[in-house]
Formats: structure tokens, sequence, C-alpha cells
């Protein structure tokens, strides 16, 4: 198995690509901390990607940020601003639509082969309850709308792709320190579940939104 992991140096990110290699599976990684790769740079996230050459069979997208200019997410329109709004969609939309672009080219076209990329069930527009967060679920809602027209676009001439959004579940990293819950999952957890989930996904299911536990979210 050959994968690429972007964001390979972030909690999800690291675990899932020491995973993959513990499972035998090659793995590029793509970061800024490893190599300079910035999704929020799209001449320079495209240049790297372009080098890129296939076939892969997974490429996992693990990227994100929950605040950028901010010390936490808004909890009213009162504290909504461009500039965080911009940042959000730069980092958690615009960066894994980037690498997207490239799934036709990377991905192999006869044989199965899966994009996944973090998503976050605030990004579920059906299951919004309790409001707040308006940046970072609008970024999320957005990838969700780029995932899924991608996959059918993808499926035209991929016809064993799986293309899908993933919840992992709330998960103790750097990412999540600030905010409590009432359940957090090691990273190490959190790959696991994500990959045995997408290790079962048919290309009938591409173009959905699944958690940790291989349940649909609703959008």
């Amino acid at each position: 198995m050959r994968a690429l992991v972007v964001g390979d140096t972030g909690g999800i990110g690291a675990a899932v690509a020491a995973q993959l290699r513990a499972e035998g599976a090659t793995v590029e990684g793509l970061s800024r901390q490893r190599n300079g790769f910035d999704v929020t740079n799209p001449a320079q996230a495209e240049a790297v990607l372009e080098t890129l050459e296939g076939p892969f069979d997974l490429i996992f997208v693990a990227t994100g940020a929950l605040v950028n200019t901010r010390d936490a997410p808004e909890k009213s329109l009162r504290e909504l601003s461009a500039e965080e709004m911009a940042a959000q969609f730069a980092v958690n939309t615009i960066g894994p639509a980037l690498v997207l672009k490239q799934a036709s080219r990377l991905l192999a076209r006869r044989e199965r082969g899966v994009f996944a990329a973090l998503s976050a069930r605030v990004g579920s527009i059906g299951d919004n309850r309790a409001g707040g967060w308006y940046s970072y679920r609008a970024s999320k809602a957005a990838l969700n709308q780029v995932i899924r027209t991608g996959a059918i676009e993808l499926a035209r001439s991929h016809k064993q792709a799986v293309c899908v959004a993933m919840h992992p579940g709330t998960v103790a990293t750097d990412f999540t320190a600030s905010y409590p819950a009432h359940k957090k999952v090691t990273a190490e957890d959190a790959a696991a579940n994500l990959l045995r989930v997408v290790g079962g996904l048919t290309p009938d299911q591409s173009g959905g939104f699944f958690d940790y536990a291989g349940l649909e979210v609703p959008w």
C-alpha cells in the first residue's frame, strides 16, 4: 500500500502515518514543519503537489485549524470577523480542496483508491443545535460540499474511488487542549478508528460524511 498523508506532523496526521507504516505501507508526508508545505499558500502548495507521482492507494488530508486570529472560536455574531473567517476557509476548505484537485491524477484509475479528509461533526448543518463557532463550522461545512462534489466528478473516471469526509471524534491533541469534553480519545486510537472505517468503505459510499465508528453524519 502506498499512502500520502497531508499534515503528517500534526496530532492525528502523525498517528495516521505511524499506523500506516506499522501496517507495512509506504507513506509520503507533507506538512509545513517537515518540508515547508503550506496549504494557506496556494501557489506553493499546488507547485509541491504537482511534483508528486502516483498512484497512491490512500490520500489522507489531516490539516486543519480551530482558530487562527483569535484565542477561541466565536461564541456570538458580535465576535465574527472577516479576517478569522478568511483564515479558517484558507486552512480548512481551500487547502484540502487543492489536494483533492490532484486526486484524479494521483489515484489509480482502475483499482480502489481513497481520498479522505478530516472534517468535524460541528460542520454538519443538520446536527447544529448549539450555534456559535461560526468560522470553523462554516469552513468545515464548505469542505463537506467540496468532498461531496469532488466525489461525483471523480466517480466518472475512477469507478473504484472512495472520496469521503471524516469526523475523528474529540481527540486529545494540542488542537483540543483548551476545550474540555466528556470524552477524548488519543491520537493513536483516533487514527486506528479512522483507518478501520476507511478500509471498509466501498465506492457506493463515496461522497459521504462518516464518523470514527463508521456511522454516517448528517450534512
